[in-house]
């Protein structure tokens, strides 16, 4: 990046005032007015995604040409934003975009209206080939080409002021979906209070601080549709960055007065009489309170109870302890000797991160993990590409789209257990999951054919894409290979005042201990709420949670789960999606109930069963529920998945997006 465009981006700070007049007047994803010299500019075309800029010259000249000709990119795949287009083309490109970008300012940054087909077809430019219609429509609802968020609630003036006043809602938890949920709650003009149990938002990434901590989903996807970020400093963005992104919407949308931070919800109980949710909380001095509530959103997420292993003599180490999601704020674990146990997600990001800053690294590892190879996963976001998100037309939009689709296009089918498909390894479930284990394998091979020893540890015996993947762009590889890491697959006997003793006799000393060791995933709820009849939710769940489309459940009307049982993605993209039409499908339930002066609202008990049959019969189909995956947290203890999606985005959007009256009992 040049030091003349460097300059040019700090002097933009101070553009307010074209800025809210650009808000003011045209769609927010037609950029914003700029001032650059031709240099300027040519120096920020050097970093953008030449794909994504042709379809924003669309947008600039109206000529569909653009993506039209020879040009283009050759493959749909993830890992390049330029999709494999070659050098001289891209160099082509941005020679000609130079010239129209400098018009587009003369004319005053008029971009064209482009009709539904054009905007599809290019799509399907750059999706590298067709798409069916029930994707095409999600991409339009979540790209929002018209500048209007389509989830935006606007039936709030229909509803009495009193029955709105009579309706206060309860939301728990101030993470991803329970922002979201506040801000289509104060969209209908109901009262809501937003419990949380943290000191601020942003729920997972309010809480997990460790050193490495990062999205594995794409930070350009992993935003609100209607809040894109044009802001990241990383294609995948560490914690500061999300929980400064989670605060500035909330603080946006205004939704801080209604929230309760440092208060846990310890349980909600169902009043028939009055037909309403008495919940309790206790703030963080003790006190405790009961809140009213109409209606319950449960915004909880499941990745919040940590996991602790349970190992003899954890309670006699000398040292300091703690679960990865509970890093202790300015613990400084440089010069230690750091004992990892987990190398899963979190385990997967701390290493590599403070691998150069321990005097040793000991990893625990139960389960050798499978690694897909991600060039982007540590890169940064260059200013250029920054810049033009903010100025041309629709040009983040495009981006948004070429980080999402190519993990949604497939669905669920690459994960689906062929019963004709043989592996003597156990190691792939279809010909497609084999063709991806292959790949997966060689480049392990490509990392590791110096030390064979490591790859003998680190190569996964259950098929590819079986547990949660994990992405690398080679830092966890080089980590194992430094001289001051052990990578330790030898079960653990008992924890020591001193360190570790592992079963075959030998005690590895530690003067801290990390326990990465996941969540309990299957839980969903911290606390209980008994419901109709003082029924117990956790009795009623047991060990295999259910809610139709993870939504809703019999024998608890009005109370609705975001990221509930069978919702987890384990495919396709972030949760944004899936909490979007969550929270969606809440509100029209809410609406129907408020607009027909009913009671309650509950969806009926065949409907939930039919639709938990059909999820079990699905899951039990994909990869995710091989008989040979063990040590799974998607899995309950007999074995069986009910925390995972069998849908794809696109079909799960389908099925939650208009409610059906059918489906729920209205009294």
């Amino acid at each position: 990046m040049s030091a003349v465009l460097s300059q040019v981006l700090d002097d933009l700070a101070g553009y307010g005032t074209l800025a809210v007049m650009n808000e003011q007047t045209r769609n927010p994803h037609t950029g914003n007015p700029f001032d650059l010299d031709e240099a300027a500019i040519a120096a920020a075309l050097e970093d953008v995604s030449v794909p994504a800029l042709l379809c924003s010259l669309v947008h600039m000249t109206g000529d569909p040409s653009w993506i039209r000709g020879k040009r283009g990119p050759r493959t749909a795949a993830p890992g390049s934003l330029q999709r494999a287009m070659p050098l001289d083309e891209q160099a082509e490109v941005r020679a000609e975009a130079l010239h129209v970008i400098t018009e587009y300012r003369s004319g005053g940054y008029r971009s064209h209206d482009l009709g539904r087909d054009l905007l599809a077809e290019m799509m399907e430019f750059l999706a590298g080939g067709s798409m069916s219609s029930r994707l095409s429509e999600m991409f339009f609802f979540d790209l929002q080409f018209d500048g209007v968020d389509a989830a935006a609630i606007t039936w709030g003036n229909d509803i009495d002021q009193a029955v709105k006043a009579d309706s206060p809602v309860v939301v728990i938890g101030a993470g991803m979906a329970g922002i979201q949920a506040g801000i289509r709650l104060a969209q209908a003009g109901l009262p809501f209070t937003i419990v949380e149990k943290n000191a601020g938002p942003g729920g997972t990434w309010w809480e997990n601080r460790y050193p490495g901590a990062r999205v594995d989903v794409a930070s350009h996807q992993y935003c609100y549709a209607f809040e894109p970020g044009d802001h990241w400093t990383e294609y995948y963005c560490q914690h500061p960055e999300l929980r400064d992104y989670f605060t500035h919407v909330l603080d946006k949308y205004e939704l801080r007065p209604h929230c309760r931070f440092e208060t846990e919800v310890t349980g909600a109980e169902w009043d028939e009489n009055s037909g309403r949710w008495r919940v309790g909380v206790r703030s963080a001095d003790g006190s405790t309170d009961v809140l009213d509530a109409r209606f319950v959103i449960s915004a909880v997420g499941s990745l919040n109870i940590p996991r602790m292993p349970d190992i003899e003599g954890m309670d006699r180490f000398s040292g300091p302890s703690f679960h990865s999601a509970r890093w202790p704020r300015d613990f400084d674990h440089r010069g230690m000797r750091f004992a990892l146990l987990g190398a899963g997600a979190s385990g997967f990001q701390i290493a590599p991160t403070i691998s150069k800053e321990v005097e040793h690294l000991s990893i625990f590892q139960r389960t050798a993990q499978w690694v897909i190879h991600n060039p982007m996963y540590h890169e940064r976001v260059p200013d250029g590409e920054n810049w033009a998100m903010r100025h041309l037309p629709f040009y983040g939009r495009w981006v948004r789209f070429m980080m999402t689709q190519p993990g949604l296009a497939p669905g669920v089918e690459p994960f689906r257990i062929d019963p004709d498909h043989i592996d003597p390894d156990n190691q792939s479930v279809n010909d497609e999951n084999a063709a991806r284990r292959d790949f997966m394998l060689g480049w392990m091979r490509s990392h590791l054919a110096d030390r064979p020893d490591l790859l003998e540890k680190v190569t996964p015996n259950y098929p590819a894409m079986g547990k949660r993947i994990l992405l690398d762009n080679g830092s966890w590889f080089e980590c194992l290979k430094r001289d001051n890491v052990d990578l330790v697959r030898t079960g653990i006997d008992q924890i020591v005042p001193e360190g570790i003793m592992t079963a075959d006799g030998e005690l590895h000393r530690a003067d801290v201990i990390c326990y990465a060791t996941g969540f309990r995933h299957n839980e969903f709820l911290a606390f209980d709420m008994k419901g109709r009849n003082g029924i117990s939710l956790h009795d009623q769940w047991g060990d295999e949670p259910s809610a139709y489309l993870g939504i809703t459940i019999p024998n608890f009307p009005n109370l609705f789960l975001c990221y509930g049982p069978g919702t987890n993605l384990a495919h396709s993209a972030g949760l944004f999606f899936h909490a979007e039409y969550q929270t969606m499908h809440a509100m029209q339930a809410i609406h129907r109930t408020l607009s027909q002066d009913a009671k309650t609202i509950e969806v009926r008990p065949d409907v939930h069963d039919q639709y938990v049959d059909e999820l079990v019969e699905q899951i039990s189909s994909l990869v995710w529920a091989h008989p040979t995956i063990h040590h799974s947290h998607y899995k309950n203890p007999s074995g069986k998945v009910y925390t995972l999606s069998p849908w794809s985005i696109d079909q799960y959007w389908e099925m939650t997006r208009e409610i059906n009256p059918d489906d729920y009992l209205v009294k």
